[in-house]
């Protein structure tokens, strides 16, 4: 069938592009990443795959993407051209109610959503992914480690009937090995790829030229950098004189660090005090190696601000050993000194960007212009030259507020992106959270204030022009500074990636649809197991999808109290054995264990890892001793250690199904730290008595209905309220009438 007039498809709302027709007609056959150049279409190859199965299989339509603005561009491309009836597709984000996206679900055919939320939904049991027909993955070279892709393509393979999964990306990474991982986290069984110099692609290549532009680095910033020089050659040293294998200042990469870092960390876990002394200095050197960044690639006013804030933390009280050193170095304090007499921006790049956009807006009224910038200090700063320079620009920065600079809602960037679209204003500027997908198809200029050494971030900046027409795109570098050593690192990257792309081309073996992932999916038992509430702060760990994986009834909730409630007595708190003794030095880590303890009847304390307790910080081991004495003996909590997330949830498993098999009960309320109703005051005397609990108090004052009348009553009546067998209420009957001595 021509999917031009396939039943699904609205009429004349895509382009016919037969490279498009034949990549998707494979991906009908099985799990497929679908790698293709910004611009040439993987949404609408997912549309026609979409239009294929909903019309032949039926089911449900599951379309996740890595930002809620990338969602909201998919629901507007898909109900645009998906003949499908008013209100069958729904948009899931975690501003919605978990009732409402619950009930959305089961009126929806097509649902478009970030990831996490999905995860959430699915490990609370409020839908299931059964009878989604087609799962198709947005951006997905983030499948890795721990990102929510990984464990919905593990949940969605073992449990739909009919399942299919399409995974679409730009840019999977140079990284062959990185490459093969995303493919086994995400099931897929075969890749379909073309490049721009494909003969089917070709004709629908827009031209885009690339520029490169270089800029001296100012005199005044040269100095500053040559004072950040001395600083870091000091550090260098007095690691050598304590035998640690510094590398030359030259050679300070990223790598290199690393390399250091972990033989700092080793003769930390051997307690050699050397190690945390290191570690101090370590983290010294990645604050200067930033600064010298700042003032290579990025400019003075961000250098300035940069320094006042480790000058600030260095004066403060509460600062580490290593900002206290640095702010009281005299080489510090005269580069200090130095900033703080330059006179507005002095690095040539900002003038430059300003000049480009500037040209871009007379010279194309109607044109749109997308500024890059690594760093949100940058981004200002831009905007604000722009201004001066009477552009209307606005910032695109994700939602995180740092400092007094707050970021911008979802809600918020799908407003800026809208009327960047419709032509309000000629110019964004942004941080990397405008790399990934967003498509105005106007952009026709796309600046990088610097050059990055990621070659999917290089790409997907690209990526950004060209769309439906000729494209320029301009890269601003300082000549002699690791501004050009990013750029060859990223061009490197490109080209390494375009031939493992070609590669990978055809690889993998076609299975029927209907196949899972064989081992990689274990079954997963429907939620008919022991109850356990998860405060939702945990989620960013892999005890939550852990605990659904083996069949428990997980409730998602703000606890005020520890970390996971198992019935009415057991209250958990989690700590990582560096948490443990991070909490220990700068919180109070007893204050919130005995808050732990006033709230439950069993309170535990879970500390996960393989590291060394007593070797985490530079903490005399009988700190943490008297920390576990204290705990233990002082406040009656249960201490148990595990060495991962996996063994935690396995932990809290196993203390779910006693629980159950004692009679703990689900947990109905959510402890609280100070205050109670008149109410549960009541529970809690009468839940005092040895084997009640929670549940059977409530049974008791409900049938009797006041603790004095439970006090007052019989054996043989209270024997009649369901829970309380006859030893129990001989235990209540001889404690109350028994007299203190």
């Amino acid at each position: 069938m021509n999917y031009l007039t396939h039943p699904l498809i609205r009429p004349e709302s895509l382009e016919e592009r037969r490279y498009q027709l034949a990549i998707a007609l494979k991906a009908m056959d099985a799990h497929t990443m679908v790698v293709l150049p910004t611009g040439l279409g993987k949404t609408a190859i997912a549309l026609i795959v979409a239009a294929s199965r909903l019309y032949r299989e039926g089911g449900r339509l599951l379309v996740l993407a890595p930002t809620k603005p990338l969602v909201e561009q998919h629901l507007r491309y898909f109900s645009e051209r998906l003949a499908l009836p008013e209100g069958a597709c729904a948009i899931f984000t975690g501003a919605t109610d978990p009732g409402e996206r619950k009930e959305a679900w089961d009126g929806a055919q097509a649902i478009f959503a970030t990831p996490q939320v999905i995860k959430n939904d699915l490990i609370a049991g409020r839908y299931s992914l059964d009878d989604v027909t087609l799962l198709v993955v947005d951006e997905c070279h983030r499948a890795v480690g721990n990102y929510a892709y990984v464990f919905l393509a593990r949940r969605y393979l073992s449990t739909a009937s009919n399942p299919l999964l399409l995974a679409m990306t730009a840019s999977p990474g140079g990284d062959h090995g990185k490459v093969e991982e995303v493919m086994e986290n995400l099931g897929v069984v075969q890749v379909e790829t073309r490049t721009e110099s494909d003969a089917d692609v070709r004709p629908y290549v827009h031209e885009r030229e690339m520029e490169y532009l270089s800029v001296d680095l100012p005199g005044e910033l040269g100095l500053a950098i040559a004072d950040l020089n001395i600083l870091l050659d000091s550090r260098l040293a007095a690691l050598n004189r304590a035998e640690f294998h510094a590398p030359v200042r030259d050679k300070l990469s990223m790598k290199a660090l690393n390399r250091l870092n972990a033989e700092i960390q080793g003769r930390i876990a051997q307690r050699d005090q050397a190690g945390f002394m290191a570690a101090s200095i370590y983290a010294e050197l990645m604050k200067l190696r930033h600064a010298v960044s700042l003032a290579e690639a990025q400019g003075s006013c961000v250098l300035t601000a940069y320094l006042e804030k480790l000058a600030s933390e260095g004066r403060s009280g509460s600062g580490t050993k290593a900002s206290i050193r640095l702010a009281a170095d005299p080489v510090f304090q005269r580069l200090c000194d130095r900033a703080m007499s330059w006179d507005g921006e002095l690095h040539p790049k900002v003038g430059l960007a300003v000049s480009l956009v500037a040209e871009q807006a007379r010279e194309h009224p109607e044109s749109r212009t997308i500024l890059f910038a690594s760093f949100r200090d940058t981004v200002g700063l831009l905007v604000d030259a722009l201004a001066d320079a009477g552009i209307h620009a606005e910032r695109f920065v994700g939602q995180a507020s740092r400092d007094a600079e707050k970021g911008l809602s979802q809600k918020q960037q799908i407003d800026v992106l809208k009327r960047f679209r419709e032509g309000e204003f000629p110019a964004i500027v942004s941080t990397s959270v405008g790399e990934e997908g967003l498509d105005v198809p106007s952009t026709d200029l796309v600046v990088f204030y610097e050059a990055v050494p990621s070659e999917i971030r290089s790409i997907q900046r690209k990526g950004r022009t060209g769309r439906s027409g000729a494209g320029r795109i301009v890269v601003i570098t300082t000549k002699g500074t690791s501004d050009e050593v990013y750029r060859f690192v990223s061009q490197q990257r490109e080209k390494a990636m375009i031939k493992g792309i070609r590669t990978l081309r055809g690889s993998g073996a076609p299975a029927p649809v209907q196949t899972s992932i064989g081992a990689f999916a274990r079954p997963v038992p429907q939620p008919a197991g022991p109850a356990i509430t998860v405060d939702d702060r945990e989620m960013a760990s892999r005890v939550a999808e852990t605990l659904s994986d083996l069949g428990l009834r997980v409730t998602l909730t703000r606890l005020e109290v520890g970390d996971y409630a198992v019935g009415d007595r057991i209250l958990v708190e989690r700590k990582t054995v560096q948490d443990f003794a991070d909490t220990l030095v700068e919180r109070d880590l007893l204050g919130q264990v005995r808050d732990l303890a006033a709230a439950a009847v069993r309170p535990v304390l879970i500390v996960e890892g393989e590291g060394d307790l007593y070797g985490a910080r530079d903490i005399h081991p009988n700190a943490i001793r008297g920390a576990l004495a204290a705990i233990t003996v002082g406040m009656g909590v249960s201490v148990l250690f595990t060495r991962s997330a996996e063994e935690t949830a396995e932990m809290l498993a196993v203390l779910a199904k006693r629980e159950e098999s004692e009679g703990g009960g689900e947990r109905k309320l959510p402890p609280g730290k100070t205050f109670a109703t008149a109410a549960e005051q009541q529970e809690n005397v009468v839940a005092a008595f040895p084997e009640v609990g929670l549940k059977n108090a409530r049974a008791l004052l409900e049938h009797f209905g006041s603790v004095r009348a439970v006090i007052d009553a019989e054996k043989e009546d209270l024997i009649k309220v369901k829970g309380i067998g006859e030893k129990t209420a001989r235990t209540i009957l001889e404690l109350s009438r028994r007299p203190y001595d």
